[in-house]
């Protein structure tokens, strides 16, 4: 309450089921959330992060009367997200000083971004799909969720057409040829010639390596990336998200 205000009862619930985790809601601000924090916008995103390193800083940051920490994901702007800290020093590293630094958590457990939901109306609205699901939430506060996509008076990171976009060039559910590389479900056999980049076993798997393949695609040259959309709800929502936007 602190950072938000006019908060509806079923995101207190959402609150409490759900973080730490990767969701972020997006509610009315305070005073405190100022624009430089909102981009200027009349709503703010709030999140707290599933992992130690992280919760340590902020409790720290808090016993010094520190409130928060803006943050965004440590890539440029439209690139692959990092999931581990390598990955960040490889996005970011020609562009820091000598007194920045890279907090090392491990590697994301995750791997797709939060869950964002606008929760400034009297049913929330997912804009961003992830590992919270609209049928986890939908079960939890008994609301039937509006249909995801864009909010009126909201921006929210990945809701361009375009992002998450590896250097090479990604393609969609069709054959791959030699020279491609190859994200699939394990059940799916490598062709000769291809460069396999994932063969996850189920859709956490997928969701956790999805990043960290379409970066191994750019570190080896290769120029085009065939993607098999994973079938089903849940998490594999998210990850089509995903792989739209870095094909689009």
């Amino acid at each position: 309450d602190q950072w938000s205000s006019d908060i509806p009862e079923y995101a207190i619930k959402l609150a409490r089921a759900f973080w730490p985790g990767p969701m972020t809601l997006i509610l009315k601000r305070t005073g405190l959330a100022k624009d430089f924090i909102t981009g200027g916008q009349d709503s703010v995103g709030l999140r707290i992060p599933d992992n130690s390193v992280a919760l340590s800083l902020l409790n720290e940051f808090k016993i010094l009367g520190g409130k928060g920490v803006a943050a965004p994901s440590a890539n440029r702007f439209g690139a692959v997200s990092p999931t581990t800290a390598d990955a960040v020093s490889e996005e970011l590293s020609e562009y820091m000083s000598t007194e920045d630094l890279i907090l090392d958590g491990g590697a994301c457990e995750v791997g797709v971004e939060s869950t964002i939901i606008d929760c400034r109306y009297e049913a929330p609205q997912i804009l961003r799909p992830g590992a919270i699901t609209k049928e986890m939430i939908e079960e939890l506060i008994e609301i039937r969720l509006e249909s995801t996509g864009s909010s009126p008076g909201v921006r929210v990171s990945g809701a361009l057409a375009s992002h998450y976009a590896p250097k090479a060039n990604v393609v969609l559910d069709v054959d791959p040829e030699p020279g491609d590389g190859l994200i699939a479900m394990a059940s799916i056999q490598t062709p000769p010639g291809v460069q396999r980049l994932a063969a996850p076993i189920n859709l956490d798997e997928y969701a956790r390596t999805l990043y960290q393949s379409l970066r191994a695609a750019d570190k080896q040259g290769i120029k085009r990336v065939v993607v098999q959309l994973p079938l089903g709800t849940g998490v594999a929502e998210a990850i089509r998200d995903r792989l739209r936007k870095a094909a689009f």
